[in-house]
């Protein structure tokens, strides 16, 4: 199937959507791109404003890469300085996704020090030990399971996973979830801050964590999650917004407490206004490729590349 999208309305890049860091179950094969979202597997691709795809409908898309979304007014309200400016102009077209709340939920818990590639490792063995297994071209997909599945899971077996310490922060929040003490769909109904201390109450959700669900699953466009990478952004960028003292204390650190936490996060919330969290993601993929860039740069021909 097509969809033709009208580049001035409906900016999208396909590309810097899926590779910008908020999705993990995605791989490109030759010019298509394979995922599975919501218990079904998909293939996409991008030819200027023509999307492909196979697997899923024209609404799931839509929805999914969150074309409803009007970009060109987001991307007005957070331009807010240079910085962003060269953000959106290089990754013009990046949309968040729909994530689904418990997949979203497990993924990030799972992510806490750990880089994508090792994530995408964890969330696959979860899938393929836990989930229901179908086939899509030819491959085997694995659903995401369901939270009983993870609350009835022995430490071993999710260890196994390679979860390590994240083991039992996950079975207990999966039993929490499966016995509906927390209903995740429940959150999009509240404000922010009212869903984040409601994610904050589970095991293994610090600020980041909850954040992340926030933004990607729970519809708070405001969330703006901070992690090593958005600290760099806070003090390259806008330190000028805060205390001498406050960058010179964070500088070092690769954890931030939780007032340091909440002080660059009131100010981006209050800084880029209601689409705080897309101001994040351009600003996360630009740093990040930004220091791919450096790293490259600094690279002599002879040596292998990190």
């Amino acid at each position: 199937m097509k969809l033709e999208l009208n580049e001035h309305s409906t900016p999208f890049n396909l590309e810097s959507t899926l590779t910008c860091g908020q999705l993990f179950r995605w791989e490109k094969v030759g010019s298509w791109w394979l995922g599975i979202a919501q218990h079904q597997a998909f293939k996409v691709r991008q030819t200027d404003n023509i999307l492909e795809f196979e697997g899923t409908n024209t609404d799931f898309i839509k929805n999914y890469f969150r074309l409803d979304d009007d970009l060109q007014r987001i991307v007005s309200e957070i331009n807010r300085d240079t910085w962003t400016k060269q953000a959106v102009q290089t990754f013009y077209g990046l949309r968040l996704a729909r994530q689904d709340p418990w997949e979203c939920l497990v993924s990030y818990m799972c992510a806490t020090f750990k880089n994508i590639l090792a994530i995408k490792g964890i969330i696959l063995n979860l899938a393929r030990r836990f989930g229901s297994e179908f086939a899509f071209e030819g491959q085997s997909f694995y659903t995401f399971p369901k939270p009983k599945a993870l609350a009835k899971a022995t430490l071993s077996e999710l260890r196994m996973c390679k979860l390590g310490f994240r083991a039992r922060r996950v079975r207990e929040t999966a039993r929490i979830v499966d016995c509906n003490k927390i209903g995740l769909e429940d959150l999009k109904a509240v404000d922010y801050e009212t869903a984040k201390h409601r994610l904050l109450q589970l095991p293994g959700v610090g600020n980041k964590v909850a954040d992340c669900i926030l933004l990607f699953s729970l519809e708070k466009l405001e969330a703006f999650p901070v992690d090593i990478w958005m600290k760099k952004v806070i003090q390259r960028y806008y330190s000028n917004h805060f205390d001498e003292l406050f960058i010179h204390k964070i500088l070092d650190k690769k954890t931030l407490s939780a007032k340091e936490y909440s002080a660059i996060s009131a100010f981006a919330r209050n800084y880029f206004g209601r689409y705080a969290g897309y101001a994040q993601e351009y600003l996360y993929h630009f740093v990040r490729a930004q220091n791919s860039k450096d790293l490259r740069q600094e690279q002599s021909p002879d040596q292998p590349l990190p």
